[in-house]
C-alpha cells in the first residue's frame, strides 16, 4: 500500500559485490534527533522535500495537532529555505485516527472564526456553519441558520434586534499580506504573527506572546515588536498599559532579575579581565608550542 510522503526504497548493489550478495543501505541523519537511520525508517515532506526520520516526525505531528489549535503545520526544520507545510494525507499517515479527526476539526473552527463570511450557529446543540452577507456599511447583520431556523446578530450573535445596533462588538476585518482577511478587535482570541503570519490562539494569560514558529515576541493587543524590551516597558504607557496580565510586584520582581543577571555578567567580566590578560602569554607560548611540534612531526625525514 503506497503512502503520501514515504519513501519508496529499493536494494542497492555494489559494482564491486559478489554475485547475489546485496550491498548495505546508506544511512541519512534525521536532523531532530540527529541520528542515523535507513531509508525505510526515513520519511520525507513533499512540499519541502525536508527529511526526517519516521518516529520524531510522527512525535512532532502528534504534538502540533495538540497545541497548534488548527494551525497549519510547518516543517519541523527551522532553516528550512522553503518553509513547507504538512498536507492533511502526510498528516493521516504520522497520527491516529481520533487525532486527525481533532485537527480537522480545529482547522475547520478556526477557518470558520476567522472568515468574516461564516460564523458558527449560536444555538448549543446546532453545529452549523452559516453564511454571512456583509454589507457595505459595515455594521452587523441578519444571519439565517438553515437547520435551527433561528435570526441571530452577525456580532453579539444572540436573537436579531433591528432597533440595536451592536457596533462595538463587531469585528472589523483587515487585509494582511497574505490575502486572509482577520478580525483586527484587540481582544480577538486569534490573530497572525506579525513576521510570519501564522496563526496563534490565546486563551488566558500573560499579553506578551512569542511565535513558536519563528520566535518573535510582540504584544497581543497592539502587535508591536518586544524583541528588545526586556524590561517590559511597553505595558508602563500607552494604550496597553497594565494589559500585560501580572501584577506590579511580579512585573518589578522581574525587572530586578534581569538586572541583577546583567550586573552579574557585567563582574564577571571585570574580574576575568585581568586574568586573561595575565595569561595570554602562557596561552600564546603553548599555541606556539603546539604549531612547532606538528612542524616537527610532519617534517620529511632526511635521507642519506
Amino acid at each position: 500500500m503506497a503512502t503520501t510522503g514515504k519513501i519508496c526504497h529499493h536494494a542497492m548493489r555494489s559494482g564491486n559485490s559478489a554475485p547475489g550478495e546485496l550491498a548495505l543501505e546508506p544511512l541519512i541523519m534525521c536532523k531532530l534527533c540527529l541520528c542515523e537511520h535507513p531509508l525505510d525508517m526515513m520519511t520525507t515532506l513533499r512540499e519541502c522535500s525536508c527529511i526526517f526520520c519516521t518516529m520524531c516526525l510522527r512525535q512532532y505531528v502528534q504534538l502540533a495537532v495538540r497545541e497548534g489549535f488548527g494551525s497549519p503545520i510547518t516543517c519541523p526544520d527551522m532553516v528550512c529555505s522553503n518553509r513547507g507545510f504538512l498536507q492533511e494525507a502526510e498528516i493521516a499517515y504520522l497520527v491516529p485516527v481520533e487525532q486527525l479527526q481533532l485537527y480537522q476539526r480545529l482547522k475547520l473552527e478556526r477557518e470558520v472564526h476567522l472568515d468574516p463570511c461564516r460564523t458558527w450557529c449560536p444555538t448549543a446543540d446546532c453545529q452549523t456553519v452559516c453564511q454571512v452577507e456583509l454589507g457595505d456599511s459595515g455594521l452587523p447583520v441578519s444571519v439565517d441558520c438553515h437547520v435551527c431556523h433561528i435570526t441571530f446578530c452577525s456580532a453579539c450573535k444572540r436573537t436579531w434586534h433591528l432597533e440595536h445596533v451592536c457596533q462595538e462588538k463587531q469585528q472589523v476585518a483587515v487585509q494582511p499580506e497574505n490575502g486572509v482577511l482577520v478580525s483586527a478587535d484587540v481582544d480577538a482570541c486569534i490573530k497572525q504573527c506579525p513576521v510570519c503570519r501564522i496563526y496563534i490562539e490565546r486563551n488566558e494569560g500573560c499579553a506578551q506572546m512569542m511565535c513558536k514558529n519563528c520566535k518573535h515576541t510582540f504584544c497581543w493587543y497592539c502587535l508591536q515588536n518586544l524583541d528588545n524590551d526586556i524590561f517590559l516597558r511597553h505595558y508602563d504607557k500607552g494604550p496597553c498599559r497594565n494589559k500585560l496580565g501580572h501584577s506590579r510586584a511580579s512585573v518589578m520582581w522581574n525587572r530586578t532579575q534581569v538586572v541583577g543577571i546583567l550586573v552579574g555578567l557585567g563582574i564577571i567580566a571585570i574580574v576575568t579581565s585581568p586574568l586573561l590578560l595575565l595569561a595570554s602569554p602562557c596561552i600564546i607560548c603553548c599555541v606556539c608550542k603546539s604549531c612547532k611540534g606538528k612542524k616537527k612531526k610532519h617534517a620529511p625525514s632526511p635521507t642519506t
